[in-house]
């Protein structure tokens, strides 16, 4: 079976990396999967051109209700649909993204939510059959990098210190959007570095996308351009890393050099606003690094207080809970040894293998 992937592309991030990995799932089945970028598209006019010319597509799968799945509604093929997490959390919020969400899941064969909470979103804001719903937990698979350099990853990041290994670096993982607001924690965590210069916070991940633009001509060839996330949030960022003490900005990096320095900090952060699943908190647990994510429902639904990771609900309860992992050390071992159960447990690479070649097997 030959099918169109529609997903949001953005480099080293985590759509793209749930994205290849749920192709690499679809292809080892034996079929043919075609991922394309979301961007690449103004229409859904153009998509149903593109599903039916030559050698058409027989199926077709997005990740994102909005973003991806609106341009499956002219497609002439079944298809299935996985949520990304802010269509559910933030989108259906604005009526008229809401109404064509609901288009979308109407005309999907089927929906795939990351967890329990989100499915019951979706069947409270869209209007939906919940037998089409299915859950399934993102599968999660770790690989430490051998060539990145500690010292040199810190230093590049501005981290000036001669006591490296006595640092205790807590990692912030998100791009630079809103919905991730990576200043939320700043201000409260500059104190708290003045008070003890040994705890130092880097923020890292992408800043920017790749757009697709098409050029006018015969060939109707794709040019990629480089184009900020956020570019006012971009600065914003870079200009307050630039004046605050203990707050560092690093360069975005490889998956597995991402690992690697995740696996070198004593503590990885979630700050989201939204999310639907953190693929970087269950990789810091699997890596058997404890975390420390802000009280979300999505974060809520993969870190259980004080047993498989810690939540805190504003930056002062942050630092709180950041000064008993650094003092309890039961604690942390604790949640380090318990998040590493759970991903074993609940985020199986086979267990999302055979659900995604049995839903698309349903496409035929």
């Amino acid at each position: 079976m030959k099918l169109l992937f529609l997903a949001c592309l953005s480099p080293k991030t985590g759509n793209h990396t749930t994205a290849e990995r749920i192709r690499s799932h679809i292809e080892s089945a034996g079929h043919t999967c075609e991922l394309r970028d979301a961007a690449e598209f103004q229409s859904p006019a153009e998509v149903a051109k593109l599903v039916s010319r030559n050698s058409p597509f027989e199926g077709a799968l997005a990740i994102h209700l909005f973003r991806a799945g609106r341009l499956l509604l002219d497609i002439q093929v079944p298809f299935g649909v996985i949520f990304g997490g802010t269509d559910i959390n933030e989108d259906v919020k604005v009526e008229q993204k809401r109404v064509v969400m609901e288009q979308v899941l109407l005309k999907a064969r089927f929906a795939v939510a990351f967890t329990d909470k989100l499915k019951e979103e979706a069947e409270l804001f869209l209007l939906s059959q919940s037998s089409k719903i299915c859950v399934q937990p993102q599968g999660i698979q770790t690989e430490v990098s051998e060539k990145l350099c500690w010292a040199e990853f810190l230093r590049s990041s501005g981290v000036s210190s001669e006591h490296v290994d006595e640092l205790r670096v807590f990692l912030l993982v998100c791009g630079l959007r809103r919905v991730k607001d990576p200043l939320y924690l700043v201000e409260v965590f500059s104190e708290w570095h003045c008070e003890n210069p040994l705890n130092v916070l880097v923020i890292i991940g992408p800043k920017l996308l790749h757009s697709s633009n098409k050029r006018s001509g015969c060939t109707a060839s794709v040019i990629k351009r480089k184009i900020q996330l956020d570019p006012v949030l971009t600065d914003e960022v870079e200009a307050v890393v630039k004046r605050t003490a203990g707050v560092f900005l690093a360069q975005e990096r490889s998956q597995q050099e991402l690992h690697a320095a995740m696996k070198r900090c004593f503590a990885v952060v979630n700050s989201s606003v939204s999310e639907g699943m953190s693929a970087a908190i269950l990789e810091a647990m699997d890596l058997g690094i404890p975390v420390l994510a802000r009280d979300i429902p999505g974060n809520a639904a993969v870190v259980q207080h004080e047993l498989t990771g810690l939540l805190y609900s504003s930056p002062q309860e942050f630092v709180d809970q950041s000064q008993r992992l650094l003092s309890d050390h039961e604690l942390r071992e604790r949640v380090v040894r318990n998040g590493k159960l759970y991903v074993e447990e609940h985020h199986s690479l086979k267990q999302e293998r055979e659900t995604y070649q049995r839903l698309v097997d349903s496409l035929h």
